[in-house]
């Protein structure tokens, strides 16, 4: 089936984020995601899941580990699992992005600890 925004399951995150399930299986998760300007997640890992992020529009700001990373319209970049990671929208324009991740992430987001 050709998937689209128009036929995929839409869900909200973080502060008027919004996502679209392209694949979601336990073995593969393909989400199109839209981040407002000026927002972010927190910043957390996953112990069994690598993730790849490409930018379809914007500029991503990358704080991965203690290093900031700008990825742009275009680019992408891999996240090894175990690895300490956050996304956010520092500009004034919509981000958008496809975050494919292998295994599912389901069940396998941590948050950082102080």
């Amino acid at each position: 089936m050709i998937k689209s925004k128009k036929n995929s399951e839409h869900y909200h995150w973080g502060d008027n984020c919004s996502g679209w399930y392209m694949v979601n299986t336990e073995s593969l998760s393909i989400i199109e995601e839209l981040m407002p300007p000026h927002t972010q997640e927190q910043k957390h890992y996953h112990l069994h899941a690598q993730q790849f992020f490409r930018i379809l529009k914007g500029i991503a700001t990358f704080e991965i580990e203690d290093e900031v990373i700008h990825v742009e319209n275009g680019e992408g970049i891999h996240i090894p699992s175990k690895t300490k990671h956050k996304i956010r929208n520092d500009q004034s324009e919509d981000l958008e992005f496809i975050v494919i991740s292998e295994p599912t992430t389901r069940g396998d987001r941590h948050h950082e600890t102080a």
